[in-house]
Formats: structure tokens, sequence, C-alpha cells
């Protein structure tokens, strides 16, 4: 900003909409939380991908150990993994500053490893079931060492 002198006087000119929209824009970006979606049960059966939506908006394609982070704005968001089979939804409220982290995975049921499993397997999907939880520990800080 260039300061103007009028009288000995120094005189600062006001901003204009577009430099309070600037700012505006600026100050909402500051104003983020953080999700993160892992996929790394140990139970996982290890197969078939996850993808991960985000407010109807595909984020990642996570497979057996990955995981995800992305920013997101604050706010009520629905959360969304599917397997092709099987799909989970949650909706969840991300305040500035949060970090939300939810476990997925492909676990194991009734009869995945039986003569019937190798039969559906062969059309491609054995039975499993996907699962969806929010982490309740708490997600490490990026502040540093305290």
């Amino acid at each position: 900003m260039t300061h103007l002198r009028k009288n000995a006087v120094e005189v600062v000119p006001e901003p204009t909409e577009a430099d309070l929209d600037r700012m505006m824009e600026s100050v909402r970006k500051g104003w983020t939380a953080t999700l993160t979606v892992r996929r790394q049960a140990p139970d996982d059966v290890g197969y078939r991908e996850v993808y991960v939506k985000l407010d109807g908006r595909r984020l990642a394609m996570l497979r057996y150990g990955s995981t995800m982070t992305e920013n997101i704005e604050p706010g009520r968001h629905t959360l969304q993994v599917d397997n092709t089979l099987f799909r989970k939804t949650t909706e969840f409220v991300a305040g500035v500053g949060d970090h939300l982290v939810f476990n997925t995975a492909n676990l194991a049921g009734w009869g995945t490893y039986s003569a019937w499993a190798l039969i559906i397997g062969f059309l491609g999907a054995g039975p499993f079931y996907l699962t969806l939880e929010r982490d309740a520990t708490p997600a490490p800080s990026n502040d540093g060492p305290a």
C-alpha cells in the first residue's frame, strides 16, 4: 500500500472491495481442518480397494496398508467409503484446527474361507464386510515439540 502525505499528515488509503475480498479469502483458507482415513487394520483381508469420498467428491483409493490425509473446510461433512460391493457412510462436524481420523477395513465375515467363498471368489467377491469407524485416539499435532 502506498502512503500519501497531505498537509504533512500521512494518509493511508482505504482498502478497496477487492482488497477486502482477498484478505477474507486468505483468512478463510487459514481456517482449515484435517481429515485422515487409514486402511491399516491388522485383520483387513488385504484385497479389494476402498474408495474414499467426501461430500460426494472422490478423494482417494486405498489399498491395504495405505492412508490419505486432506485439508478440509470446517463444517458438516459426509464421509463415504466403498469397495464396489459394500458402502459405509458417516457424517461428522469438523472444527477449525481439528484433525479427524477414520479407520476403514475389508474384514473377513462368516464363511470367508469356506468352499462357498471359493465359488463366489471366482466371481470376484468373497464374503467379507467393510467397516468405517472414527478413531478416538487424538491425531498427532503438527505444532512440533513442546
